[in-house]
């Protein structure tokens, strides 16, 4: 159904009469809504001024461009959902994407010719939902979140009751109706599972311009549908999250490895511990990779002392890549006397380079905002707004040696360009719910790979080309990969990504939204 991302003809007026702008809305909202929608205020919240318009045509990414007819800067939730019963009601309706705090790459949340709703006014309005924090006699505390929140407001509004949620993003200034919208990974995962593992309920404007509470017992479809959905099912208004005592503090370690196979080992010995209430678990694990053309410590973490970089620098001229382990365990007044002795039961063992072992110790709110520091550096030499051609990949652990070999060493360190963050480490499989719409592969242990590349404005086609590179040998050497924070642009590739699922995530479309007019920019149904 090609047609949801073309505007109608009385809506396009918008662009060209502005004099007019008022009555058309007044005439418009008249014609298409019953009358209990029909607000004035609604229409006078619809901006088309070339700085609104320009403020959402890009991404983070920064390689997409796509200008939308409209901008939505709701004042409620009323006026979310009026938006979107206006085009589902019109003959010919036009497409709609929610837009969170902009950190997708490519152009997932764009509307081209559509009408982009701006999440982040209703943070600015008593009418959106807010921080709550509440407890219900059988699920606990909980906070029930606006999706138009920061991660980060999340935190702070949550802590202040010493409760805190579990599952996290690597970096908090991502809404939560964003990472939901995804699945919301980081080194918690592979313990309490993804963001949308740790969700009770939602409110969810669908397609149809209907709000609808939903949970895994009430409208349970629309609920699996949305959590992983990329957005195809409606926008999130509010999220009931789960939370857990705060910690206070938290012991950070990092070990370097210049042997594959004893570093992933040694990562999923650890992630084997995992139970949500088992006091001897770590808290978070990831891993990365360190390569002889990029410093150790780069803009999403500076971890290592200064006094060591040339020691690393002196292994990594060695072995060209070296291998990251990093693990964390929190603590509180009541645990701060045990923790170094349960952390290092937890690590005895571990194959780790002798004498490059690095540990900190930092406030939990620190460690959680760990990658502030590092945004707000490159903001300052001008270096955060450039195009970030990134690759995220979850990868079956099956095939991890062949990736190392085929990706890590042969391509990406004889192309000597990755300079940035690449993220590699483990989950477990069965801290996710088969039912929502994600994709992940069938072993029970996965990995993610992020290729979290910057580059400049003349030279992201380099990387990208090195991304397509990586895909086609994953494809020619038979590794089952899906991507996360998925980019295509055809509808086979969709196909082909979500496999056994497509049909049920086909039925659901139709269901929650069927004249698919929801986050066109994802390339989903846009060719159906």
């Amino acid at each position: 159904m090609a047609g949801t991302s073309i505007i109608p003809i009385c809506f396009m007026a918008i662009l060209f009469n502005s004099r007019s702008i008022q009555r058309w809305k007044i005439q418009a909202m008249t014609a298409f809504l019953p009358p209990k929608l029909q607000t004035v205020d609604f229409t006078r919240k619809l901006h088309v001024e070339p700085d609104a318009i320009a403020s959402v045509a890009t991404d983070y990414g920064n390689i997409v461009h796509e200008s939308p007819a409209a901008v939505l800067y709701p004042s409620s939730i009323q006026d979310v959902m009026s938006l979107l019963k206006f085009s589902y009601n019109n003959s010919a309706p036009f497409s709609a994407a929610a837009r969170g705090h902009g950190h997708s790459v490519w152009g997932q949340a764009m509307a081209s010719n559509g009408v982009v709703v701006d999440m982040m006014r209703l943070r600015d309005h008593k009418n959106g939902t807010g921080i709550t924090v509440s407890k219900d006699p059988l699920l606990g505390f909980y906070a029930d979140v606006g999706g138009e929140q920061l991660w980060i407001d999340v935190l702070y509004a949550t802590i202040e009751h010493g409760f805190a949620p579990v599952s996290w993003p690597d970096y908090l200034y991502l809404s939560v109706g964003g990472t939901l919208s995804n699945a919301g990974i980081s080194g918690q995962t592979f313990r309490y599972g993804p963001q949308i593992s740790n969700v009770y309920e939602m409110d969810v404007v669908t397609g149809k311009g209907d709000m609808v509470t939903c949970s895994s017992h009430t409208n349970s479809e629309l609920f699996y549908a949305v959590l992983g959905g990329l957005g195809q099912f409606g926008i999130i208004t509010r999220a009931r999250i789960a939370l857990e005592p705060a910690p206070k503090r938290v012991k950070w370690v990092r070990m370097l490895y210049s042997d594959f196979s004893a570093f992933t080992n040694d990562q999923e010995r650890l992630i084997s511990i995992n139970g949500r209430k088992q006091k001897d678990a770590l808290d978070y694990l990831e891993g990365s990779l360190l390569m002889v053309q990029g410093p150790p410590n780069n803009w999403r973490s500076s971890f290592f002392p200064s006094s060591d970089i040339s020691r690393i620098m002196s292994l990594l001229t060695e072995h060209a890549i070296i291998y990251c382990l990093e693990v964390a365990k929190y603590y509180d007044d009541g645990t701060r006397h045990t923790v170094d002795k349960d952390l290092q039961q937890l690590l005895k063992g571990l194959s780790f380079l002798t004498g490059f072992m690095f540990e900190k110790d930092v406030s939990y709110v620190d460690f959680l905002n760990r990658v502030r520091s590092g945004e707000q550096k490159l903001h300052s030499q001008g270096l955060w707004d450039v195009p970030h051609p990134w690759l995220n990949l979850f990868l079956p652990k099956s095939r991890i040696l062949d990736f190392n070999k085929g990706v890590f060493h042969d391509l990406v360190l004889k192309r000597n360009i990755t300079t940035g963050p690449l993220l590699f480490y483990p989950m477990n499989r069965n801290k996710w719910d088969d039912k929502m719409s994600v994709v992940i592969p069938e072993e029970d242990i996965f990995y993610t790979v992020g290729f979290l590349h910057s580059s400049g404005f003349n030279d992201w086609q380099a990387y990208d080309d090195q991304n397509k590179d990586i895909l086609e040998f994953c494809e020619k050497a038979g590794i089952e990969i899906k991507q996360y924070l998925p980019h295509y642009t055809c509808n086979k590739e969709w196909l082909n990504h979500f496999g056994s699922k497509w049909k049920k995530f086909r039925e659901r479309k139709v269901q929650f939204d069927p004249k698919m007019m929801l986050s066109p920019g994802q390339r989903i149904f846009n060719d159906i």
